[in-house]
């Protein structure tokens, strides 16, 4: 309403609210600049003060289409085509027919009248491009995204959570630090990983290795192309191939880039006979897939062409479900808790409308679930047919250090693939049945992850974690051959400590130099450390930890890196 007195020319399309706010889209001639989101802010809040009616009316489809025309609303007119439901529900702002009066489509409901929105705790925060119904080939729309709070301390907060959250950047500190890169030469959204980054990718895999052997897994490999048949038998190309690359011709034969790993693993299976004593069967690849994204939709690692999903697969009996589940979430916690996660939100979605499989799989299935989320103690949020057609699912989220909410596990039971690719074993009385398929992945992906833990820690890595854990600090030119002969010891005894010697500045511009690049530990030395073996420590994230031993360092350095624990 407020955009439309101000530039009556610009038309409105859709404007739903999104998590910390809402956006609206708009097709206008010129682009808005920060002034004209200051202007439309401040008709916002006079038509708050106004204290005008929001006013609810039913009218027939006809009406709507006859009402839209007549204000030459096109977008508006689409809209309408896309609603199934009659009678056509319009909201008015003012008494309808009044000077005052502007309206919309919308299903409601609202609040009675604007000025229960308190006026000053709400905001316009940016614009962006969007495509009409995020179709490349529609036009480009300008996006204003908005929030609005109870109260304008609630805004206060909220602006403040803002400017942390762009301080946490991943993409920022990414580069700062020189981790990854995007290099639009080779395309968007394909991630370079530099050493350093390369090297916490590392850590991370290892760890994640380390920890599924541990928990009964066996790790497999598979290839990144198969035939098109696999992906039709699979169903990908008939319900999921608006995500999927275009294929590859490859002797006369049409190749795709997998976009999920799953067929691969059911491919593993069929290999050969499986008997009910095999089960459950346990495994887990770090395996890369490929998904089209648009352009606009890309975002640093959050939303990428080429990933690595740590992904795996259980093929187990129907019996099993419940203590497979269960062993899952344990494995979870474990994974999750050494990068300092504890805080969870857990949902169960059970059957939809439309689904496979019979009434009694899927409710056994369902209490299985509950079963292990009730022996985990967890409490759980349930969305009611919520799941997917082939199978109910638990997605986890978990709370980073400014209290944000990030999806991060999944698992899923499949009742489909299973049928799609007739898998079977033999049972205890010879006949051949069908094993129950879970799906589950701890990161969702490496590359995502990895931007979620650069935001949760804003570059300061835990010590364990980091590419460079310590640095030596040589207090002039005569103390660099103590420093190399420290740190080789260090390397000696523990090799996965990542230690370096800095030199040829002076010590002042070294320790700045360090604390940017956000170094967990500065170790300083000069004549004292020397005469008695020590390092002078000091940790960013607690202080100064005075003269400390080599041999006490390297112990520490042995347990930091075999514990994965983030304190010196």
């Amino acid at each position: 309403m407020a955009t439309q007195r101000l530039f009556p020319d610009v038309q409105v399309t859709i404007g739903p609210w999104i998590d910390n706010g809402f956006y609206y889209d708009f097709d206008a001639k010129e682009a808005f600049s920060d002034a004209d989101l200051k202007k439309i802010k401040k008709e916002m809040q006079k038509i708050i003060r106004k204290k005008l009616p929001i006013v609810s009316e039913e009218v027939t489809r006809d009406e709507a289409k006859a009402r839209i025309e007549a204000i030459n609303e096109p977008y508006k007119l689409e809209i309408l085509d896309a609603i199934k439901e009659e009678p056509i529900t319009i909201y008015h702002i003012g008494e309808p027919g009044s000077e005052e009066s502007w309206w919309d489509l919308c299903a409601g409901p609202h609040v009675e009248k604007t000025s229960d929105i308190t006026s000053n705790a709400i905001d316009l925060e940016k614009v962006a491009g969007a495509y009409w119904r995020g179709d490349e080939t529609r036009p480009m729309l300008q996006r204003v995204y908005g929030t609005a709070w109870k109260s304008k301390q609630q805004l206060v907060q909220y602006r403040e959570l803002q400017k942390e959250a762009a301080r946490r950047d991943h993409r920022l500190i990414g580069k700062n630090l020189d981790l990854f890169s995007i290099q639009e030469e080779a395309g968007g959204g394909l991630v370079f990983w530099h050493p350093k980054g390369a090297y916490m990718r590392h850590k991370i895999e290892s760890l994640w290795k380390d920890i599924h052997l541990r928990g009964g897994y066996e790790l497999i490999y598979s290839p990144h192309i198969a035939q098109q048949d696999l992906w039709h038998t699979s169903g990908h190309l008939g319900f999921y191939s608006e995500s999927m690359f275009n294929g590859l011709e490859v002797d006369k034969e049409m190749y795709q880039l997998k976009p999920m790993n799953c067929p691969f693993h059911v491919l593993v299976y069929k290999d050969q006979k499986r008997s009910y004593r095999q089960l459950p069967l346990r495994w887990a690849e770090l395996g890369t897939v490929y998904r089209y994204e648009r352009s606009g939709t890309l975002q640093g690692l959050f939303r990428v062409r080429g990933f690595t999903q740590d992904d795996a697969h259980i093929f187990c009996l129907p019996n099993q479900v419940e203590d497979e589940i269960l062993g899952v979430i344990n494995l979870l916690e474990d994974l999750l808790s050494k990068f300092g996660f504890a805080d969870y939100e857990v949902n169960l979605s059970t059957r939809p409308e439309k689904s496979v499989g019979s009434d009694e799989v899927w409710q056994k299935s369902e209490d299985a679930i509950r079963s292990a989320l009730a022996r985990k103690g967890w409490d759980f949020i349930v969305d009611e047919g919520g799941g997917a057609f082939y199978g109910p699912k638990i997605d986890i989220k978990i709370k980073d250090a400014i209290g944000r909410k990030w999806q991060c596990s999944t698992i899923q039971v499949d009742f489909n693939l299973p049928e799609r690719f007739d898998l079977k074993y033999t049972d205890s009385d010879a006949a051949e049945k069908r094993p129950i398929m879970i799906h589950r992945a701890i990161f969702g992906s490496v590359e995502r992850f990895f931007g979620i833990l650069t935001e949760n820690y804003a570059g300061d890595f835990p010590i364990w974690l980091s590419a460079e854990q310590m640095r030596i600090l040589p207090v002039s030119e005569d103390h660099v051959a103590y420093a190399e002969e420290v740190k080789a010891r260090i390397v000696a005894a523990c090799p996965q400590a990542r230690v370096t010697v800095a030199g040829g500045e002076r010590l002042g511009k070294l320790i700045r130099t360090a604390e940017v690049e956000k170094v967990p530990l500065m170790c300083v030395v000069g004549d004292s450390e020397r005469e008695v073996g020590a390092l002078n420590v000091r940790s960013r994230t607690q202080g100064e930890l005075g003269s400390v031993s080599v041999e006490d360092v390297i112990q520490r350095m042995k347990v930091m890196n075999d514990e994965q624990l983030s304190e010196f």
